[in-house]
């Protein structure tokens, strides 16, 4: 399914400096950017479904020597 993207006029000059100077497409670079940025989109939005879980206390949390405790690395 196509997608369109306005780009401000600043960045759509830099995409096509891009493109010419390394004779890959715009779309190779839009791509790539949406595919990078997406990760670390979604990590965020997944980060913060916890830290909502935790503040209502839905979620439990450990302190570090609860954790080397229960792992046997206390030793």
């Amino acid at each position: 399914m196509p997608t369109s993207v306005r780009l401000p006029k600043d960045a759509e000059e830099r995409l096509n400096y891009l493109s010419k100077i390394t004779g890959r497409s715009k779309s190779f670079y839009i791509r790539q950017a949406i595919l990078e940025y997406l990760d670390d989109l979604e990590d965020a939005y997944l980060a913060n479904k916890v830290l909502e879980r935790i503040k209502s206390g839905k979620e439990k949390t450990y302190s570090l020597q609860e954790v080397v405790k229960e792992l046997g690395l206390d030793d």
